[in-house]
């Protein structure tokens, strides 16, 4: 476990008010965020949320516009090949040559930082056996399966002591069980002080961060814990299903006073007392239910309540 005061420790990266065009469409508006060593920090939104920009102007491959990027001190307008120093990248699309062996892959990596010699072969031992693969180290990547060669490419990543890791969406293609596998690795590297920014669309990946700051239309619409976000929520959601969603939203703002939510053909309401509510809903609502669902507060319903849309990947 890392110490607590990792969590004190200066932002590794901090972005500030940061705004992204292409042409008229306005990618990112205003995106300000601090990720701080020792975390698993996600960047959850649905496909066009601005993530996707976001994490190519981290990882250097896209011209900073408007606002600030700072990482490990460096500025990454002016000082981008000192920022690229401080961050090691594992993209979504791979990056592995197949008909090297694993060992190999990383020896090239290792050349494009200059590490070679005792070092290399001391560091990427290392991260062989931190990452389960020194059995496959002499193996050609084309035959490894998909989590194997995630697991390779976050050693590629890791190779040079990145104080920043991104990883864009990480799980993508993976089975659960080599998904768990990559997690359990993420979380051992955040356990070693460095900083983790990784990009999702799935909810219950986000759900295993540190933190989360949820995207939409190119802003931050929530930002902190996931359990800190979900109890914002209340002790449950209730949806409801109507003939007339119109005329039961009309009912219970005024014969409940509540504020409901509409969602297409749903209704839903945020409560403090599900269980209690829902018995008062059917005497209420009477013949205009369809059905009545309660559940746990989600990550999925603090996106629907900040941004009154669906959470469409």
């Amino acid at each position: 476990m890392i110490n607590s005061g990792l969590h004190e420790q200066q932002a590794v990266c901090s972005v500030r008010n940061v705004h992204h065009h292409y042409g008229e469409h306005q990618a990112l508006r205003g995106v300000d965020l601090d990720i701080r060593p020792g975390r698993v920090f996600a960047l959850l939104g649905p496909n066009g949320s601005g993530k996707t920009t976001l994490f190519r102007l981290l990882s250097t491959l896209l011209p900073i516009q408007q606002g600030q990027i700072l990482i490990g001190g460096f500025d990454s307008a002016r000082q981008p090949l000192s920022v690229r120093e401080q961050i090691g990248i594992v993209f979504q699309a791979p990056s592995l040559d197949m008909k090297l062996t694993v060992d190999e892959n990383i020896a090239c990596q290792g050349a494009l930082y200059g590490i070679h010699g005792t070092e290399l072969r001391q560091r990427r031992d290392a991260l062989l056996e931190q990452l389960d693969l020194l059995d496959r180290r002499g193996d050609r990547c084309q035959v490894l399966s998909g989590g194997l060669k995630r697991r390779v490419e976050l050693a590629k990543g890791m190779l040079h002591h990145p104080r920043l890791l991104l990883l864009d969406e990480p799980s993508t293609g993976l089975d659960p069980s080599a998904r768990l596998k990559l997690w359990d690795a993420i979380q051992e590297m955040a356990g070693q002080g460095i900083a983790v920014l990784l990009t999702t669309h799935l909810l219950e990946e986000a759900d295993k961060a540190d933190e989360i700051a949820i995207m939409s239309q190119g802003k931050l619409i929530a930002e902190g814990a996931p359990s800190d976000l979900r109890a914002e929520m209340g002790e449950g959601v209730i949806t409801i299903v109507a003939n007339d969603p119109a005329r039961a939203e009309s009912i219970l703002q005024k014969a409940l006073g509540l504020t409901p939510q509409r969602l297409h053909h749903q209704i839903r309401l945020k409560v403090e007392s599900p269980e209690k509510m829902v018995p008062v809903l059917v005497e209420t609502l009477g013949d205009e239910v369809q059905s009545i669902n309660l559940g746990r507060p989600s990550l999925e319903d603090v996106f629907i309540t900040r941004t009154g849309e669906a959470f469409n990947t």
